[in-house]
């Protein structure tokens, strides 16, 4: 049997009545409402190291929101483990941002998911620039040139230890990929 699918205005309700907590550790993926991993400690480091890296390099021209909902569409509101959108975006979006420039996902059990599920969902969303971090292979997964038809990224880069991550929507914004797993 299917599991039943949800649509974002039937998922927020969910939430104003209490039959879903704030602190719930779920989110809404192609209309199924799907339960979140913990994190482990390389998880959380590798967060924690990016969001102090993006913060200093963006500023406040841009916001930068740690496991925080994005809407995305009709049946979509994933909380990414990083997402970097437009301070106006942040300031006036009903809900949550409907758009982000970057979107990032650390890795570790959850890889598939990430590269299949979510990427397919940020696709359609046109976000420009996706990163998988995958922990266990030490490794960043650059996606770009989304086609929202479709639901897939035309273009995939992956990046090793010796390597710089950058990005192409975001200037100036360029750390060691070493780094990330110091």
């Amino acid at each position: 049997m299917a599991p039943r699918r949800f649509r974002l205005d039937e998922y927020h309700r969910l939430i104003d009545v209490g039959v879903l907590g704030e602190d719930e550790r779920v989110e809404l993926l192609e209309g199924v409402i799907v339960e979140t991993t913990p994190q482990g400690r390389p998880h959380a480091l590798v967060i924690s190291r990016l969001n102090r890296f993006m913060t200093r390099a963006l500023g406040d021209t841009y916001s930068i929101r740690p496991q925080l909902p994005l809407s995305l569409g009709d049946d979509s509101e994933p909380e990414p483990d990083l997402a970097v959108v437009t301070r106006h975006e942040e300031e006036t979006a009903q809900v949550h941002p409907r758009f982000a420039l970057l979107v990032v996902e650390v890795a570790d059990d959850s890889l598939r998911r990430d590269r299949l599920l979510k990427g397919r969902i940020y696709a359609r969303a046109r976000v420009p620039e996706y990163w998988v971090v995958d922990v266990t292979g030490r490794a960043v997964e650059v996606y770009s040139d989304p086609d929202a038809d479709a639901g897939r990224y035309r273009a995939l880069r992956t990046l090793g230890g010796g390597e710089t991550l950058s990005s192409a929507v975001l200037p100036g914004l360029a750390l060691s990929v070493a780094d990330l797993f110091a």
